[in-house]
């Protein structure tokens, strides 16, 4: 049983290599009810992401998008079809499971940044590392560097309210990097951001993206699609093309 692989497996203590797979979808529905009727969400989405990819997901309000975001994040199950990661089937597992595969295999950059306010950047960082039990000075070296990394080394001890939306966004990167995930979920990430500071920060997923990390961009933005090196588009749960960049 795929819940029985989890629980015996350990976990994994790298991410995948270029030329694996990041995650497959396999024939996904999704469907739900609402006020009496039936909602078909997903329609039987397939499709493979590879490690090192960086894809975006658009489509219009009610292309499934969301339905999809949800499902990928480990934050819904689909009412059928497969969802690989790591070689066990999301679909088929139990909450506790899903719960451990969400905290540490994906990681998530939110339009709202969802910055704990009452903690610095250090803090919010190593959010995902205390969920694991890990507190101590390696986990704090940890975060430490990835701050650096995401140019907000001089701002270690800096309150969500003492930093520009750009800088809260990049903390968001930092926090969604230190699980060392096996891709990074983007969902609007630049929603709040002005223009100077959406490239900055695009800038940031592309570096990155050069560093080896996949990363799934769910936007609206033809701007913010334009850096991925591969498109999908949704409309009425089914995927309506998935191309190649031409840049």
């Amino acid at each position: 049983m795929p819940s029985e692989s989890f629980q015996s497996q350990p976990e994994p203590q790298s991410n995948p290599t270029s030329k694996e797979f990041a995650f497959r979808v396999q024939d996904l529905h999704r469907t739900y009810f609402l006020k009496g009727e039936t909602v078909h969400a997903l329609r039987g989405v397939t499709f493979d992401v590879l490690a090192g990819e960086y894809i975006a997901i658009m489509g219009p309000s009610g292309s499934g998008k969301s339905t999809l975001l949800n499902v990928l994040g480990c934050l819904d199950r689909p009412t059928s079809g497969s969802y690989l990661l790591a070689g066990d089937d999301v679909a088929q597992i139990n909450d506790f499971q899903l719960s451990r595969i969400r905290g540490r295999r994906i990681g998530f950059v939110f339009q709202s940044y969802n910055l704990l306010q009452q903690l610095n950047v250090l803090e919010n960082i190593k959010v995902p590392l205390q969920y694991q039990g890990l507190i101590g000075k390696d986990a704090i070296a940890k975060c430490s560097d990835l701050a650096k990394q995401v140019g907000l080394g001089d701002r270690l001890y800096h309150r969500p309210t003492e930093l520009s939306g750009g800088q809260q966004q990049r903390v968001a990167i930092a926090r969604s990097l230190a699980n060392d995930p096996y891709f990074i979920l983007a969902d609007e990430a630049t929603g709040n951001l002005d223009s100077k500071t959406t490239h900055e920060v695009l800038d940031l997923f592309q570096a990155l993206n050069d560093d080896g990390k996949t990363i799934v961009m769910i936007t609206h933005e033809d701007e913010v699609a334009e850096r991925a090196k591969r498109v999908i588009r949704l409309r009425d749960g089914l995927i309506e093309s998935d191309e190649v960049n031409q840049k």
